[in-house]
């Protein structure tokens, strides 16, 4: 499998079985991130997977929770905080960077708060978090949130919504579903023996839920099952 699972590229349809839901999020996340400048901060960085769509900021700084779901080896984290207080100054940052996060946060209501206290006036928040997901990183995993639930707590929490996305769509979650319950029980190592059964049992259901997706009209992909929230929102 890749060694960057978020940085997804089309040839990775041949070894990736997330690739349907790491495309339409990658996509996002690439053209959005062009909007955010100056310092920014990785909230819940990890190994910091999309710090190469902010080689164009000025500062690019990780920030991270000592104790999650997995074990931070290897990962590019600058400052740990306790989960509650970010350990910077009021107005510190241009923009905050944010991805399949939340969802991993308890206490959102009190770290949103802290998010905005750390932004600049006008200052961005980019964030991802998904609706149609497996539990995963558990037991640290606590919410799924709708596209109207997610609105409503940034709005109630200081922020203006600037642009709102859905990535998928109803058919091709369902077929992400399908091959994720195909992944669980495919040998992982060797790792040839991984990409063999890859292109026997996955690669044709990928290729055929990109073609049927292609083909669709727009009428018929829902969006009211879909993988991703990404949403552009702005410090009022």
């Amino acid at each position: 499998m890749t060694t960057n699972i978020f940085i997804t590229k089309w040839y990775h349809v041949f070894s990736q079985p997330f690739f349907l839901i790491r495309k339409g999020l990658k996509i996002k996340i690439e053209t959005l991130a062009r909007q955010l400048n100056g310092k920014v901060l990785d909230f819940g960085c990890g190994a910091k997977p999309y710090a190469p769509y902010f080689t164009h900021v000025d500062e690019y700084i990780g920030l991270d929770i000592e104790k999650s779901g997995h074990e931070h080896v290897n990962e590019q984290i600058d400052v740990y905080y306790d989960g509650k207080i970010i350990p910077f100054s009021e107005d510190h940052f241009d923009a905050v960077f944010s991805s399949e996060v939340f969802e991993h946060v308890f206490n959102l209501e009190e770290v949103l708060p802290e998010i905005h206290r750390v932004l600049k006036p006008g200052g961005r928040l980019l964030f991802t978090c998904p609706f149609a997901w497996p539990e995963h990183e558990v037991p640290y995993d606590f919410a799924r949130y709708s596209s109207f639930g997610i609105k409503a707590i940034v709005e109630r929490n200081g922020f203006k919504i600037t642009e709102q996305h859905k990535t998928g769509h109803f058919f091709e979650v369902l077929m992400q579903y399908l091959i994720l319950y195909i992944f669980y029980f495919l040998p992982k190592k060797p790792a040839a023996l991984y990409y063999f059964f890859h292109q026997l049992f996955i690669l044709p259901f990928l290729l055929f839920t990109v073609f049927i997706s292609f083909l669709l009209p727009v009428k018929m992909k829902r969006k009211d099952l879909y993988f991703n929230n990404v949403l552009l929102v702005e410090k009022i």
